[in-house]
């Protein structure tokens, strides 16, 4: 005849239950932790790169644009009190 499971046996299957299952509720938020964090870095890098070519280009026209006539400085008045 077999013996009933004891409490010690029933608890214990409950604990490591509960175990594997923050363990798995940890590996799963690590993990979607890191694709945010890639997809952070890939729009960081696309982003910069848009940057640097909006500025690459801003340089050219700046270059080839003809140099401006200096703008008219008016004197400034002074505050009357």
């Amino acid at each position: 005849m077999s013996q009933p499971p004891s409490r010690n046996s029933a608890a214990r299957r409950n604990a490591e239950a509960l175990l594997s299952k923050t363990q798995k509720r940890e590996a799963s938020f690590k993990q979607d932790q890191e694709r945010e964090h890639e997809a952070m870095a890939l729009k960081t890098a696309r982003l910069r790169e848009l940057r640097l070519a909006k500025e690459a280009e801003d340089e050219k026209l700046k270059a080839a644009a003809p140099p401006s006539a200096p703008r008219a400085v008016k004197p400034r008045r002074s505050k009357q009190t």
